[in-house]
Order: C-alpha cells, then sequence, then structure tokens
C-alpha cells in the first residue's frame, strides 16, 4: 500500500522513518527491535495517521520477524535452521532498510509476509 508524500510533514516522514530504523536497536538492546518502533507509535500515533500506519507496520514485522526467529531457531535442532536463521536475519536486515527510505521519502510501505497483529 503506497501513500503519496503529498500534504506530509517533514516531521511526520522523519517519524515514519523513525518507526522502522529503530528496530535496528534490537541488534544492542535485547528486544529493542519492537521496543523502539513501539515508543514512536505510541508517541505519535494520535498526531498522525502517517505515523500511527508506518509505527504499526513496522511493529507487525518486527513481532512477526521475532516469531519466524524462534522458529528457526528451533529448526536447528534438525540442521534446517542453521540455514533459515541468516537467511531470515539478511531478510529482516533489507527489509527493514527498504521501509525506512520508503517512509522518509512520504511513501507508506508494507513488509512482506508479515502476520498484521495491528490493523
Amino acid at each position: 500500500m503506497m501513500q503519496q508524500s503529498f500534504g506530509l510533514q517533514k516531521e511526520e516522514k522523519t517519524y515514519g522513518m523513525l518507526a522502522h530504523l529503530l528496530a535496528f536497536s534490537g541488534i544492542i538492546i535485547p528486544l529493542g527491535n519492537i521496543i523502539g518502533p513501539l515508543v514512536i507509535w505510541l508517541l505519535k500515533k494520535d498526531q498522525s495517521s502517517y505515523v500511527d500506519m508506518q509505527g504499526k507496520e513496522s511493529l507487525n514485522f518486527q513481532i512477526s520477524n521475532m516469531i519466524y526467529s524462534i522458529v528457526s531457531g528451533l529448526l536447528i535442532f534438525v540442521i534446517i535452521g542453521f540455514v533459515t536463521t541468516p537467511l531470515l536475519f539478511i531478510f529482516w536486515l533489507v527489509f527493514t532498510i527498504i521501509a525506512s527510505i520508503r517512509a522518509s521519502e512520504g511513501n507508506g510501505y508494507r513488509y512482506p509476509l508479515t502476520i498484521r497483529f495491528f490493523k
């Protein structure tokens, strides 16, 4: 779902981008990939429908990815997890970067293979 940037303020685009970029805090902080987008979403969801949409999308993707990571970790016991875990990390990295760029341009982004917990 693409949303054009007409009428969006620079601040909205920045917070929309941060909703995706803050997922990288999970590399350093346990569960930071969920906490970062959650904070942005909770702080700005009532002020901007764009940030609300991007915050929910980021949260949905991060929670989905966490579920996939747990399953992939368990699959290590049957060897296939050694393949799926690095592929899942690359998938997460690439699509988080793409979403951040699109959000900074003012275009709404929807991640693939995402469970929609928040609608």
